[in-house]
């Protein structure tokens, strides 16, 4: 996708937050954003510069980073991980941590190559150990063949475990002590949505800003982004000049989460706070929740393929015998 595409695309996301008014911050009249949530308007360097800000300061709150940390980045090539690897790397810069990233080709004909040349570039420019993991390698059947079965659970279903599992295969490999991910603040309140809505409380027990476990089969995961509008990463990504791909998942459509999605865009119009609110109370109830409904469970090795399993085998290898995989 050009820039100018690029460009557009992001305009057409985020065109109501754009006034004629000074930035807040330092009173350039270039204003490129309004948030409606806060009221404060700020040019692009004082918008970047907040989002940046912000994301630190969640790193710091949530303790995500200790000094000599490998993290890897799962790199899809959307706006979501190629900030959060724009804005980790300067923590490698100043030699704190590595980084090093994993993308992902779920195989999805005319969709996912985009975004894998543009991970691979990103990792590229950076200079970042970087390698590209697909579903038809680890398991002999890709998405597209997946979905094309009568059969099939629903591509959001298989796309998570799988997508799950290569990045915990990736971690060990790079020996890295850390994953983290694109999650935004719009993710994180429509898992919270969805999961309460389904009555999934033993998923919503695990929401939080970082999952770890007591076994060592497991790498934490953190997600830096997970105060920040999705809408603003994205701003973000064209005032740094981020090359990012923007085409969504033509299977998203299809799911639940596409339609708490809507529900959250639409109540947001007249709510501006609404998703801030939603995260911000449910973090005050996650330790309660966690300790009422949380397991630490007795975790072996899946039978078949080795990886870390509550039972005899883990989700990915009872999706792949469903499937005959």
């Amino acid at each position: 996708m050009t820039l100018k595409n690029t460009y557009k695309n992001i305009i057409n996301l985020i065109k109501d937050d754009f006034i004629m008014e000074s930035c807040t911050k330092c009173g350039n009249p270039n204003v490129i954003i309004k948030r409606k949530a806060s009221g404060q308007a700020l040019c692009k360097d004082c918008f970047i510069k907040s989002i940046e800000k912000k994301v630190i300061q969640t790193i710091k709150k949530e303790n995500f980073i200790e000094k000599g940390d490998k993290v890897l980045v799962a790199l899809s090539g959307g706006k979501d991980s190629v900030v959060t690897l724009e804005i980790l790397n300067s923590y490698a810069e100043r030699h704190i941590i590595e980084l090093c990233a994993v993308t992902i080709d779920e195989g999805i004909a005319g969709y996912r190559e985009e975004g894998v040349e543009i991970a691979k570039a990103h990792a590229k420019r950076l200079g970042i150990p970087h390698k590209v993991v697909s579903f038809k390698e680890s398991f002999g059947i890709d998405l597209d063949e997946i979905m094309a079965r009568d059969d099939h659970r629903g591509s959001c279903t298989y796309c998570g475990v799988f997508r799950r599992w290569i990045i915990n295969r990736a971690a060990r490999e790079f020996k890295a002590t850390k994953i983290a991910t694109g999650h935004n603040l719009d993710d994180e309140t429509q898992a919270i949505l969805m999961n309460y809505l389904e009555g999934n409380t033993e998923n919503l027990a695990k929401i939080g800003p970082k999952t770890e476990s007591k076994s060592e089969l497991f790498t934490v995961k953190i997600k830096p982004l997970r105060e920040i509008p999705e809408k603003e990463i994205g701003l973000y990504a064209l005032a740094k000049g981020l090359d990012i791909h923007l085409a969504a998942c033509p299977y998203a459509q299809e799911s639940f989460r596409m339609e708490v999605s809507n529900i959250l865009k639409d109540l947001t119009k007249e709510h501006p706070t609404i998703m801030y609110s939603t995260l911000r109370g449910f973090d005050k109830i996650r330790p309660a929740i966690r300790q009422e409904l949380a397991h630490d469970y007795e975790f072996d090795r899946c039978k078949r393929c080795g990886e870390p399993s509550s039972n005899k085998l883990c989700r990915a290898c009872t999706f792949l015998e469903e499937l005959g995989k």
